[in-house]
């Protein structure tokens, strides 16, 4: 196991972190996850007061492995608030939950709009965190996001936060801009969910196995944000501990991105290309706002993935989240669609954006889903 400086708060984590979102089976199943995580070289855990049980399982096996304190490192999240009291019941019930007498990190959790900026702004929120960390609760503060591009970079510049988790895999690079500017602000950099939001690579398409051959998709996703020093660690949703094994089989593989490797790269960007054509997405966003409030960048993003390499199975499951998930995965399905015609004249590739929503919808629409925690 490799570990990297988590910017400015110089904790020294591990570049594989346990986040225990689907850590809900039970206390005993998640006391054995964390203990081969441990034993692995995991340093890093994150939890949040919104994942069910997360918290307090996590904090029975901590109590029940008794692991030193200086062992580990440890996250949690609370939602954004503009309300001082609201936030220390909130911080006091987790310390509780978690058996702990403080946190290594607090993080905001999903600062997804405009108007939680404000809140974690706002002189109370600010107030009470304030507070915790002159009191010994909390050491660094930081924010996780499912935001715009620009509410991150906007959250970044507060220089309000040590850290930040946010979403950036080979197949969404949006938050490119987004991972510079926190590395030059001395920030670490917390990946969330690259095997799962990434593209469900753990169970990839057959043409997708192909193209990257003679690597995984899941490796090759790893292996492209290992050799990024500007991240410092990735998260690992392992449910129980067999399922960290084959990620943690390149936790010392942080070197550049070798030959071969650039190769395959260059092979799936070859076949994006030729399989989508004139289709191709480019993903400005400059077809934004959309009258209807559809996702118009989303959702050919989602169609470009299953056109080109067959990843249909993982455009249904992030496409059926639409109008279901609220801010955590904002805006309207591609049948909303009126064909009104706002966007065609600011596509850069001139594509016939209402019909390409349209097929899209076709392609991915079904039942409709919820983000995990509410599920």
């Amino acid at each position: 196991m490799l570990y990297r400086r988590f910017g400015k708060t110089n904790l020294n984590l591990s570049v594989f972190s346990l986040g225990t979102m689907r850590c809900l089976e039970s206390a005993e199943v998640v006391q054995k996850t964390i203990a081969t995580a441990i034993e692995l070289g995991i340093n890093h855990l994150e939890t949040a007061k919104a994942y069910g049980k997360s918290e307090e399982y996590l904090g029975l096996a901590l109590q029940s492995l008794a692991l030193p304190r200086n062992q580990f490192y440890l996250t949690t999240k609370l939602p954004p608030t503009p309300k001082q009291a609201q936030i220390q019941e909130w911080l006091d019930q987790s310390l509780t939950r978690l058996k702990l007498d403080y946190l290594d990190c607090l993080a905001i959790h999903g600062i997804n709009t405009w108007e939680h900026l404000d809140w974690v702004q706002s002189e109370g929120c600010l107030l009470a965190i304030q507070e915790a960390i002159s009191q010994g609760k909390v050491r660094y503060l930081g924010f996780s996001t499912h935001g715009s591009l620009e509410l991150i970079l906007a959250a970044i510049k507060t220089n309000l936060f040590d850290f930040v988790n946010l979403h950036y895999y080979y197949f969404w690079q949006r938050n490119q801009a987004a991972i510079a500017l926190a590395h030059q602000q001395d920030m670490g950099v917390f990946i969330i969910s690259p095997a799962d939001k990434g593209g469900k690579l753990y169970t990839p398409s057959e043409t997708l196995q192909n193209l990257c051959r003679p690597f995984s998709p899941l490796e090759l996703n790893y292996r492209f944000l290992l050799s990024d020093r500007r991240i410092t660690t990735l998260s690992v949703g392992a449910a129980k501990p067999e399922e960290l094994i084959t990620p943690l089989q390149i936790a010392d593989r942080d070197e550049p991105l070798n030959e071969q490797e650039q190769t395959v790269f260059r092979r799936l960007e070859a076949h994006f290309n030729q399989n989508l054509t004139d289709t191709r997405c480019s993903q400005c966003y400059q077809c934004l706002p959309c009258p209807e409030q559809i996702n118009i960048p989303e959702v050919l993003r989602l169609r470009n993935l299953a056109v080109a390499y067959d990843m249909t199975d993982y455009g249904q499951y992030r496409y059926r989240m639409f109008e279901n998930a609220g801010h955590w995965f904002p805006g309207k399905k591609g049948n909303r669609c009126t064909s009104c015609g706002d966007c065609l004249p600011r596509c850069p590739e001139n594509l016939d954006i209402p019909t390409l929503l349209q097929d899209t919808h076709q392609r991915l629409n079904g039942s409709p889903r919820r983000r995990l925690w509410e599920e």
